[in-house]
């Protein structure tokens, strides 16, 4: 859906969630996320979704409390929406945001961490964002391969913007995340354009044509409840190694019990919080992380936003 909107149709469902929830909280995240493709500002979430090749605008915003959660949506597209299209939006909403997952198991199985207790507590009702798609989780894992996060999320965006279909709402334009047909079209070198390296842009071109040819169902490994066995059939593709399956079954699988401690960036913030941030190798976060149990990656994302908000425990 390229080009000019004349019109735009709207709808306003409000949504329920478990709580604890502080959406304002969880969406933090994306405070300075590029607003043509997925922002938090205002106490407004805003991002494009697919559904059903429709594209939908999204603005989500809280108008409950932490413990009786309650959000505001905006649906906005193209096209007045079947009711199967709002249902099929409200439920990606509640599974991008984890709108149904109970955190209280999680604060109960890491009381005995002191640290992560309070921690814990300081970020009452964080839940953890997803992406809409396997796919979309896998492609960012793999341009955030080995250079920083700042430098991924650009090239990310360039992606996005390069590759990704567009909708014009309200005279503003936003983009979609690029389709698996998109990006397995593309020729290496258009890739390499948005500032991939040779590998990563043929990494992302041979797993997108796996996908758009169905040789690859990404979604499947939701379904699973062996982790180390999502790791080995992911591991086996071209230019997807044990860090990269990780950090995505963390973010689009919930598999928390994943915790990628071969990351620089999430082993300097274990150290922070737990050894006076001296450099640690990936066996002495490991070590730390045992009493997180199957929340390991859960908790390490703790770590990591209240780091971003500076709070100390």
């Amino acid at each position: 859906m390229k080009g000019d909107v004349p019109l735009t149709f709207t709808q306003q469902p409000c949504l329920t969630a478990l709580p604890p929830l502080n959406f304002s909280l969880s969406a933090e995240i994306f405070a300075n996320g590029d607003k043509q493709i997925r922002s938090f500002e205002n106490d407004r979430f805003r991002q494009v979704i697919r559904v059903n090749n429709t594209l939908i605008l999204v603005t989500v915003e809280p108008v409950g409390t932490v413990d009786q959660p309650q959000l505001s949506v905006e649906l906005k597209s193209a096209n007045a929406l079947p009711m199967e299209y709002t249902q099929k939006a409200e439920e990606t909403i509640r599974a991008l945001f984890n709108l149904d997952f109970d955190l209280k198991p999680f604060y109960e199985d890491v009381k005995s961490d002191k640290t992560m207790t309070r921690i814990t507590q300081r970020l009452w009702g964080l839940k953890s964002p997803t992406t809409q798609t396997v796919f979309e989780a896998l492609v960012d894992s793999i341009v955030e391969q080995q250079i920083s996060l700042r430098v991924a999320n650009t090239l990310e965006n360039r992606l996005i913007k390069r590759f990704g279909d567009s909708l014009t709402v309200d005279g503003e334009v936003y983009y979609a995340y690029p389709t698996p047909k998109s990006l397995a079209s593309a020729s290496v070198e258009a890739l390499r354009s948005c500032g991939l390296s040779q590998r990563k842009a043929e990494y992302i071109k041979e797993v997108s044509a796996l996908v758009a040819e169905g040789k690859l169902d990404l979604e499947k490994f939701k379904n699973y409840t062996d982790t180390d066995e999502v790791i080995r059939q992911m591991d086996a593709i071209r230019g997807i190694g044990v860090w990269t399956a990780e950090l995505t079954m963390i973010r689009s699988m919930q598999k928390w019990d994943a915790l990628p401690a071969d990351d620089l960036g999430l082993r300097r913030v274990i150290a922070h919080y737990y050894c006076e941030d001296e450099k640690i190798t990936s066996a002495q976060a490991r070590k730390i992380a045992d009493p997180w149990g199957k929340w390991k990656g859960l908790a390490a994302y703790y770590l990591v936003v209240a780091e971003m908000l500076g709070v100390e425990a």
